[in-house]
């Protein structure tokens, strides 16, 4: 997911978003705590992608209030 792509929804969509990255990140820590985890590449991608909606959504809330 790119920051166009998350540019292009609306704030609503982007907090779902947000929390279902949120819970992939939660199932994938889990795997990786129980030996499951086989691709240890989608720890990294997901807390970039989450950090990618935060700043959207920051980026969103500085244009309101100005």
């Amino acid at each position: 997911m790119n920051a166009g792509d998350l540019r292009e929804m609306t704030r609503d969509e982007l907090i779902g978003k947000l929390k279902e990255v949120q819970e992939g990140l939660f199932n994938l820590r889990f795997q990786k705590a129980t030996g499951q985890l086989d691709n240890t590449a989608q720890l990294p991608k997901n807390r970039k992608d989450i950090a990618r909606i935060l700043t959207v959504l920051s980026e969103m809330d500085a244009k309101a209030g100005e």
